[in-house]
């Protein structure tokens, strides 16, 4: 029962999100779009695993999806499509090839935004795959936000990322 309070309480507020950041901007695009709903779903599993239990967990999972997609939002205003390849690109060179703990990073020198990924070490999920937790930061427009999570090795060789 709380599970499924804690769930539409989650979807009301993604709902929310993306219509406020709607109405913020008319003209919303899909940068904004994806950094909304992505910063919104990462937000959201931050506030899940911060809140703990009972009501604390849907109260983490509401504001975390809250200020997750204002950030999100902020930093698919500002990434155009070379940073969001280039920063594909690096972390999932970071996480095939870089040493846990070692910061692997991009810059776009046209626009001056950045960042970095640091992986942590690797380990085999319950399910087999390979996983490996990692820090990502990005800054826009001279403004730096952090996320963590985790990601997985796919078949094709491929890191998807999980959480």
């Amino acid at each position: 029962m709380i599970i499924s309070r804690t769930l539409s309480k989650f979807m009301a507020m993604l709902g929310m999100v993306i219509l406020v950041s709607a109405c913020a901007n008319q003209n919303i695009g899909t940068k904004e779009a994806v950094g909304t709903l992505g910063g919104a779903a990462l937000g959201g599993l931050a506030g899940a695993s911060i809140g703990g239990h009972g009501e604390g967990r849907g109260v983490g999972i509401i504001l975390g999806t809250l200020v997750g997609g204002v950030i999100g939002n902020q930093i698919g205003n500002g990434l155009d499509k070379t940073d969001r390849l280039t920063a594909e690109r690096n972390a999932q060179h970071a996480l095939e090839t870089s040493r846990s703990g070692v910061r692997s990073g991009w810059s776009n020198p046209d626009n001056g935004n950045s960042g970095y990924v640091v992986p942590k070490p690797a380990y085999q999920a319950s399910n087999g795959n390979t996983c490996r937790e990692y820090q990502q930061a990005i800054t826009v427009a001279g403004r730096t936000q952090q996320a963590y999570g985790t990601a997985c090795r796919q078949p094709d060789g491929t890191w998807r990322i999980q959480s």
